[in-house]
C-alpha cells in the first residue's frame, strides 16, 4: 500500500506574484505549449524531485486518449497521441498499473504537457506522484520536503508552490461493488455465447479506447481472454447482426451513436457519429459483414455484463468502474445468497409444474412445491441452490402470508 504524500508541489510558469488575494492568476495566459526551454524545465524539475525522492520507476494509472482529455486544445493532431517511439501503434504497454523506467515517464509528461490526446496519473509505490494539469499546471508529490529540488525547479525559471493536495489525485470510492472479471465471470461469459445471448467482447485497456473481440466457442474465447490488456475494462454485447442494411436503415434522425461493425475480413471497428457524419458512414461500412448501433447515452447503453480484469493473483487493482450492466446488478444480489439464507418475496407467476417464480429483491428465483400460492402473495423461503453461471436460484417454501395480512 501506498504511502501518503506529505510534500505536494504545484510548478507553473506563472508567477505567484501575479495572483490576487483570492488565489486567481491575473497575469497573462500563455495556452499553447511550449517545446522548448520551458517545456525542458519541467522535465528537468520532475527529474530533480524523482532524485530527491529516489523514484527510478514510475506505475502509468487510469491511461486516458482523445480530446476530451487535453489541456489547451491548440496543438495540432499527432499520430500517435504523441506516444510513437514510446509504444507500439496497438498502444501494448500503456495500460493501467504499466511500470515504466523515469524515462520512459518523463516522455509520458512531455506528450501531456504538449497536450498531444494523452493523460495519465504517474505514481511510484512510495507515493511519489506526477499529474499535468491544464495549461500545464504540474503537480509533483514527495516523501520528502525536497529542497534541493524546489531551489533547482526555481533556477530554471519556474514556480514551485507548496499545496495542501493535487486536485488530480485519484478519490478513492472503494472498488465492493465492481465485478471482476474471474473465473465466475468468464464461466457466465461461456453460457451467454453459448446460448445466444452475448456474442461480442469490447476490450477497454485505455480510456476513449475500445478493442472488439468475436466470442463464439469456448477456444476462441480463451484465445481472446489470454490478449486482453491488464486491467483493462470489458463490456460483453450480443452479438453483431448480418442484417447490414437493417443496421443502416435504422439509424436515429438526430442523436449520438457508436456503430460497430465488422468488415469483408473480419476485422471489428467502431466509430461514433451524428445524424451529420451518417451519409459518409454508410458508404464507409459498404461490404461489412455484421454491423451494430450502440447508444452513447449511460442509460440507453445496456452490454449483457461487465467487468474489470483482477491482477494474476485474481485481486482487483485497477481503481476505475463499469457502469454496471443489469447482469451485473443480478451478479451483486447473487453473491450474497447462499444455501440455507431465508429470503422474502412476492409470486409473480408459475414456472414448471408444481413451482411458481418469486421476485426477491428485483430478481426472479425458483420456489418448488408451491404452484397453489396465488400471484401477488409474499412468502418466506429458504434458499436452497445458487447457480452463478446460469443466474438461477431454487427455494423452498418457508411460510406465506395470508391475504388477509
Amino acid at each position: 500500500m501506498s504511502s501518503p504524500r506529505r510534500h505536494v508541489h504545484r510548478i507553473t510558469k506563472y508567477d505567484p506574484a501575479d495572483r490576487n488575494e483570492w488565489g486567481h492568476y491575473t497575469g497573462t495566459l500563455d495556452s499553447a505549449s511550449d517545446h522548448g526551454p520551458v517545456e525542458a524545465a519541467y522535465l528537468a524539475a520532475v527529474a530533480a524531485f524523482a532524485e530527491a525522492d529516489g523514484v527510478r520507476h514510475l506505475t502509468i494509472r487510469e491511461p486516458q486518449l482523445g480530446p476530451g482529455f487535453t489541456h489547451f486544445g491548440l496543438e495540432p493532431a499527432v499520430e500517435g497521441h504523441g506516444l510513437a517511439g514510446l509504444f507500439p501503434p496497438d498502444l501494448t504497454g500503456y495500460h493501467d498499473g504499466a511500470r515504466v523506467a523515469l524515462p520512459v515517464a518523463l516522455e509520458l509528461v512531455r506528450a501531456m504537457l504538449r497536450d498531444n490526446g494523452a493523460w495519465c496519473r504517474l505514481e511510484s509505490d512510495d507515493g511519489f506522484t506526477v499529474h499535468v494539469g491544464y495549461d500545464q499546471y504540474l503537480y509533483v508529490g514527495t516523501a520528502g520536503p525536497c529542497e534541493r529540488a524546489v531551489a533547482r525547479t526555481r533556477a530554471t525559471g519556474l514556480f514551485p508552490e507548496p499545496m495542501d493536495a493535487s486536485p488530480y489525485d485519484h478519490e478513492p470510492d472503494g472498488l465492493d461493488g465492481q465485478r471482476p472479471a474471474d473465473e465466475v465471470f468468464w464461466a457466465r461469459v461461456r453460457w451467454c455465447a453459448a446460448t445466444g445471448r452475448a456474442g461480442l467482447l469490447e476490450e477497454k485497456p485505455v480510456g476513449n479506447l475500445s478493442h472488439w473481440h468475436r466470442l463464439t466457442d469456448d477456444g476462441a474465447i480463451e484465445a481472446v481472454r489470454a490478449r486482453l490488456a491488464p486491467r483493462a475494462q470489458l463490456a460483453v454485447w450480443p452479438a453483431l447482426s448480418p442484417d447490414v442494411a437493417a443496421v443502416l436503415a435504422g439509424l436515429p434522425e438526430e442523436d449520438l451513436i457508436e456503430l460497430v461493425w465488422e468488415d469483408a475480413e473480419g476485422r471489428i471497428t467502431s466509430t461514433i457519429a451524428d445524424e451529420d457524419d451518417f451519409a459518409a458512414l454508410t458508404v464507409r461500412v459498404a461490404g461489412a459483414r455484421a454491423a451494430a448501433v450502440l447508444p452513447m447515452c449511460v442509460d440507453e447503453r445496456t452490454p449483457v455484463l461487465t467487468a474489470v480484469l483482477p491482477d494474476p493473483d485474481g485481486v482487483l487493482r485497477a481503481r476505475w468502474r463499469t457502469d454496471p450492466a443489469p447482469g451485473d446488478r443480478d451478479w451483486a444480489l447473487l453473491k450474497t445468497l447462499g444455501p440455507g439464507r431465508p429470503v422474502t418475496g412476492t409470486v409473480t407467476g408459475t414456472t414448471a409444474p408444481g413451482a411458481v417464480l418469486v421476485d426477491i429483491g428485483g430478481f426472479t428465483a425458483t420456489l418448488a412445491d408451491a404452484a397453489t400460492i396465488p400471484v401477488g402473495r409474499r412468502v418466506t423461503a429458504q434458499v436452497l441452490d445458487v447457480d452463478m453461471v446460469r443466474e438461477q436460484v431454487s427455494l423452498s417454501l418457508i411460510s406465506a402470508q395470508s391475504d388477509e395480512a
